[in-house]
């Protein structure tokens, strides 16, 4: 009879293998962290690589103080029976890690784009693992997208990479997906993303608005626990228009589709100009926030805690979080030393919160997993 463990895993890819992602995995094993989780963790990662970089942050002593830091996991194989193998050995570790091998040597700082391949790689396997209802979620670490644009690598429409949320959602055969980052001030939803700004406007149409507030809604319920989420909604042009005498989407498209929801006793505001949404006042009274494009909305919250922040992808058969930060090519490998000079400890600060934005999204995932709201607030 086959035996199942106690939690589903959370996978982790970690992203870019020149960056920094490794790093503050190890940091969040060497802490401690990974092992409180109510869930086992899976690293997807180079084995090599990353007992390489283990070494070059912690020395030697660390394969002596953790002799069983990474677990294989087999991905070929039942990954619920090698779980619950495991774990019902006292001594076996709660976090494991699949090999997904690096075509090209690896030097922290540096790209390679022989090694592009490896990153998607690990995005299509986490994808199978949460798709095949083998994983609880999906918590990715930060990629270079411009190596993978340089690599050739596209999206399963064959059209440009350009980003996770796009490739989740073409991976899961999604047509329409929802990106929003959270932390302790505000969750802000957009319903476009990664488009240059001279084709945001176009993008606004009815269909598009639509969808992105049936999917906002619904997981807002489902996933955070609130039975009558309250959002309030940006207007694309400043002062959301001013009657049409600085652009029409909203008379024409936004507001419309906002009196629909309304109507339907969905609790959304009409179109606000966004400089005067993003105020206390207003902050105070709603759940979350929906912005129509990536720079509209995001700086604003980013500058309420960098390190602090969760990305969601909504509307996918799965969860899956992200950090908030980027690949952090100039603190790959590099050990945290407090007594470094003061450049040094500026690094220090930087490395210190980029893992702690690792373990909010690990958290978050977990707490979704659990079905238990996120205590953001």
């Amino acid at each position: 009879m086959s035996i199942t463990p106690s939690k589903k895993p959370l996978v982790v890819t970690t992203g870019e293998p020149a960056g920094i992602g490794m790093d503050i995995v190890l940091q969040l094993a060497v802490q401690g962290k990974l092992q409180a989780l109510e869930h086992p963790v899976i690293v997807l990662a180079d084995e090599t690589v990353l007992k390489q970089r283990a070494q070059a942050i912690y020395g030697e002593q660390i394969f002596e103080q953790y002799p069983n830091l990474w677990q294989r996991i087999d991905s070929e194989q039942d990954i619920s029976e090698q779980l619950a193998t495991h774990e019902s050995d006292n001594a076996a570790p709660r976090f494991y890690m699949i090999d997904v091998p690096c075509a090209a040597q690896v030097t922290a700082g540096q790209l390679n784009v022989q090694n592009a391949q490896m990153v998607i790689n690990q995005l299509k396997l986490a994808h199978q693992l949460a798709i095949s209802g083998s994983a609880a979620a999906i918590v990715t670490g930060p990629l270079q997208k411009s190596v993978l644009i340089d690599a050739g690598i596209t999206l399963a429409d064959g059209s440009m990479f350009t980003g996770h949320t796009e490739f989740f959602m073409q991976q899961s055969g999604c047509d329409k997906v929802v990106m929003m980052l959270a932390n302790a001030a505000m969750k802000v939803a957009l319903v476009t993303t990664h488009l240059p700004l001279s084709q945001v406007a176009a993008a606004i149409t009815t269909e598009n608005l639509q969808k992105t507030i049936q999917i906002l809604m619904a997981d807002l319920k489902q996933k955070f626990g609130l039975s009558q989420p309250k959002v309030l909604v940006c207007g694309l042009n400043p002062h959301a228009g001013e009657d049409g005498h600085l652009g029409t989407e909203e008379i024409d498209i936004i507001n419309p589709v906002l009196r629909e929801f309304q109507q339907q006793g969905m609790d959304l505001s009409l179109a606000m100009p966004a400089d005067t949404l993003f105020t206390p006042r207003h902050l105070q009274q709603c759940d979350a926030v929906l912005a129509m494009y990536h720079d509209q909305g995001l700086p604003v919250l980013k500058s309420h805690g960098f390190g602090d922040t969760v990305n969601l992808t909504l509307g996918l058969p799965y969860i899956r979080t992200s950090v908030d930060h980027g690949t952090a090519l100039d603190l790959a490998g590099h050990p945290v030393k407090p007594e470094a000079n003061q450049n040094g400890q500026v690094d220090d600060i930087k490395q210190v919160a980029n893992s702690h934005s690792l373990w909010q999204a690990l958290t978050m995932a977990s707490d979704m997993a659990n079905a238990t709201v996120p205590d953001l607030r």
